[in-house]
Order: structure tokens, then sequence, then C-alpha cells
């Protein structure tokens, strides 16, 4: 079943510009752009694109923070702008850039007035809260005001939020800005055990893309509030055009291998990096490298990510 679905929808804004001493133009800035797309119960999405792509104000739609200006949008059955205070129950945010957590309190007596706002019953509350606390390690945080906690700390602490009343969709928008590589690590096994556990249906909006590599199966990439991109991690490479690499570990030096549907990018003494589009299969050149040359090892390395959206984007320009 589709938790999440979006039809034609459509976000305009009004911009005032001035154009003389007393005179202002106005102009209509189409922030999202006929965007379509499902995300069925339990499924975790990475939805991506260049800063004013259109991401923020998808997600600002989906929690009816903001009011489409065409389209049909539902949320677990629920027009998010017409219903927000009942969406609000089923669903949890964080924003990166924004925090939820009360800036003069400490994270306890935050979390405690986030159980009487959700009416979250005690034994209920306790349980998530002990279960956020242990895998975020917040246990040494509980008593400091959030105005004290770096911004790791607080994402931390706003992730935890966000989970104590059980959502069935959570929104993250940068949700591992500003953390170190360990705490990386516990924030995204953290969601990984959240959604095969509970179903908990994630769109992750990011531009560390290894947390896509590592979370989502599915990725959209948006860009001019339009959808580019929708489907497996492993076709975006397709999509992009890139290229995959072959690296070959010779028996001894040799010249640039000459090798039909690949071409030599590197050699450095017995090791030879080949490449060849992403879209082609590595069989036929394993093979010939083998039949031809004096192999010892070969591995297949998938293209940058970036360096795949970087080339979408530049085709979408042009």
């Amino acid at each position: 079943m589709a938790l999440i679905e979006l039809d034609g929808v459509e976000k305009v804004f009004e911009v005032r510009r001035r154009t003389g001493l007393w005179r202002r133009e106005r102009s209509q800035v189409r922030a999202v752009d006929g965007i379509g797309f499902t995300v069925p119960r339990g499924e975790m999405v990475g939805y991506i694109g260049p800063n004013g792509a259109g991401k923020s104000t998808t997600i600002k739609m989906l929690t009816g923070i903001l009011t489409p200006s065409g389209g049909r949008l539902r949320v677990a059955g629920i027009d998010p702008a017409r219903e927000r205070t009942r969406l609000a129950h089923r669903i949890g945010v964080v924003f990166g850039q924004r925090t939820t957590l009360w800036w003069d309190l400490p994270l306890r007596d935050s979390y405690g007035l986030m159980q009487r706002m959700y009416r979250i019953p005690p034994a209920r509350y306790r349980a998530n809260l002990e279960r956020c606390v242990e895998l975020l390690d917040l246990g040494e945080l509980l008593g400091v005001p959030v105005r004290q906690l770096s911004l790791g700390q607080r994402m931390r602490g706003d992730i935890a939020a966000a989970l104590l009343h059980d959502p069935e969709v959570l929104y993250l928008d940068e949700p591992t800005i500003g953390l170190d590589v360990i705490s990386k690590a516990k924030v995204r096994g953290f969601l990984r055990d959240l959604n095969a556990e509970r179903s908990t249906t994630v769109l992750l909006t990011t531009h560390d893309l290894q947390d896509i590599e590592q979370l989502c199966e599915r990725v959209m990439v948006i860009d001019h509030g339009r959808l580019m991109y929708d489907g497996a991690l492993k076709g975006l490479h397709e999509v992009g055009g890139g290229e995959r690499t072959l690296v070959v570990d010779l028996a001894r030096e040799m010249p640039p291998l000459e090798v039909p549907g690949a071409r030599t990018v590197k050699v450095e003494g017995a090791r030879q990096w080949l490449a060849f589009p992403a879209s082609g299969s590595a069989a036929p050149l394993v093979a010939a490298v083998a039949a031809e040359y004096p192999l010892l090892d070969l591995s297949v390395r998938e293209p940058d990510i970036e360096d795949v959206i970087a080339r979408m984007y530049a085709a979408g320009g042009r």
C-alpha cells in the first residue's frame, strides 16, 4: 500500500522585485513543477538534488507546512494541508538546520514536553526513549541544555525526538550534518534497524551521498522542481552515463592494455585501470584480459555517485 502519494503536485511562489524607485514587478517562481510519485509502506527512499531544486518545498508540502498550488497529495490517506494536526501524530520530521527542541531546556525536559504534546502512554514513552538514548548515545546529554550541545549532538537529539511517538513516516533533511564518522555510522545503523524492525517509511534528503548509498535502494533525483530520475540506485549510474572501472593486477609491468570496449585511463606498475560504460557488462572485458594477458587479480569499481548526478544536472541544464 502506498503511504505517500503525489500526483502532478505543483508549488508556485509569487516574488516581488524592485524595478525602480517606486515600482515593483511581480513574477512567479515554480519551485515544484508537476511532481508525481508513490512510496510504499516500509520503504527507505533517497530524495536528492542541488540547492533550490525543490526538495525542502516538497517535504514542507508533505508535512502540511505549505499548501500545494496544484495536484493531489496524500500521506497515510490524509491531506496534509487540510488535516495537519491529525497528520502530525503519524509523521516525524528532522530538519538539519532547525531544531524541534527547546533551546534553554535540557534534552530530558524537551522529551517530557513532547510526551505530553503527543499524548504518548508512559510505558511506550519510556521504552522508546531508552532505545533512542542507547542507540544514539545520548545518556550523558539528557541533562544538558540544548543550547550547549554541539551540532552533531543536537542532531542526534532531534532524531530521537522525532521518533518518540512511533511515527509511520519519517522525513529526514540532512540528518548526518555536523556528525563525525563514528556518529554517522551510529545514526545510519539506527535508521536501518528502525526501518527493518518497525517498517517505518523514510524519505531522506541529504548532500552526503554516502547516506543514500548505505541506506536506500531507491533514489529520486529532482532538479528545477521536476523529477529527473526515480528508480533503483544501481540504475542511476546507467541513466547518468557514468563509467565503471576494471582494476587489473598483472604478473608484470606492461604497456597500456588494448581491450575492445574499454580504455586504459591509468597505469601504475603492474596495475592498470580500464574504464568502460556503466551500462555495459564487465564479463567480456574480464574474459578478454584473462585470455590475452598474465592476469593475477582484478576488481570492478562502480562510478562515483556524485559524478553521476553532476552529469545528470549538466545534461538537464542543456
